[in-house]
């Protein structure tokens, strides 16, 4: 059987083996029943669900034809770095500088890893991103994440 989209094939691959992953550590806690699901329970079900719509996709890329075969290119190993830094500067900042610097940083560092990057759509991002993260966390789930640094709140 001959591979006519690499892309796919690769990304199917990497769905089923991180589905099948969660749903495995989802197996270390209690599952509960239907009625009253534990906290097993959803991260099964979705690591499944993962798993089998990865399965999909790799069955979409042995039997649709595409073009050129769709191959992979290379590794973009840059922007990796330049996301991997914002997520870790994110998770060292949160603490002591809060939601309101944090997450833009988070956000203007991440899109220098774009070959699209402008301004005005980082500035529009940030401030629905930060602002809908404020009413998710803080507000609807009361989560005890700071929304402003350390300095300014005492």
């Amino acid at each position: 059987m001959k591979i006519k989209s690499q892309k796919d094939f690769w990304s199917g691959i990497m769905f089923i083996v991180v589905g099948l992953g969660f749903a495995w550590g989802a197996t270390n806690y209690s599952m509960g029943s239907s009625a009253r699901p534990g906290p097993g329970y959803f991260p099964l079900g979705l690591g499944f669900l993962l798993a089998f719509l990865g399965a999909l996709v790799v069955f979409q890329s042995l039997t649709i034809d595409t073009r050129d075969g769709d191959p992979i290119g290379p590794w973009p190993f840059k922007q990796a770095v330049i996301i991997l830094g914002a997520v870790a500067l994110f998770g060292l900042t949160i603490p002591r500088l809060g939601m309101a610097v944090a997450l833009p940083l988070l956000i203007g560092i991440s899109s220098l890893a774009s070959g699209e990057f402008h301004w005005k759509e980082v500035l529009v991002n940030v401030v629905v991103l930060t602002v809908g993260c404020w009413l998710i966390f803080i507000k609807g789930l009361g989560l005890t994440i700071p929304l402003w640094p350390t300095f300014i709140t005492g």
